[in-house]
């Protein structure tokens, strides 16, 4: 039916999803700490941990889901394709938390995790097809 979906394809997007959890746990464990015990505000705190959540993304990502060997130059503009992705899904995930929260009147954790899952699949394929094309 659908050609491209292959084994590997849904063996990478499982990888990606589990580096994806770890990633979430990080996320949201920086974020939690910064806007309830650092009390910065709620949408830097949800910049902060989406950041520090998507380099460690990008490392295990790079060294497990995409495995490839590349001169540390490649790897250089590699990782700078991955976190201009990780800053477009970044805008996603505001804009996705910011409309669930307020206009959804939904709880702002609540929001992050239909923002996760929304951004996720942007970065998924995305990156799939712009940062790791093989």
């Amino acid at each position: 039916m659908i050609d491209f979906i292959t084994k590997e394809l849904i063996a990478k997007f499982l990888k990606f999803c589990l580096v994806g959890a770890i990633g979430t746990v990080v996320d949201f464990g920086v974020t939690a700490l910064c806007k309830e015990v650092l009390k910065i505000q709620k949408y830097v705190s949800n910049g902060i941990g989406f950041t520090v959540a998507a380099t460690g993304n990008y490392l295990l990502n790079r060294n497990w889901t995409f495995v490839e060997n590349k001169s540390h130059d490649a790897i250089a503009f590699e990782y700078i394709k991955f976190m201009v992705i990780s800053a477009i899904g970044l805008g996603i995930n505001t804009l996705i938390l910011y409309l669930v929260s307020k206009k959804l009147k939904r709880g702002f954790y609540f929001s992050k995790v239909v923002a996760t899952a929304v951004t996720m699949i942007w970065n998924f394929f995305a990156n799939l097809l712009i940062t790791f094309v093989q």
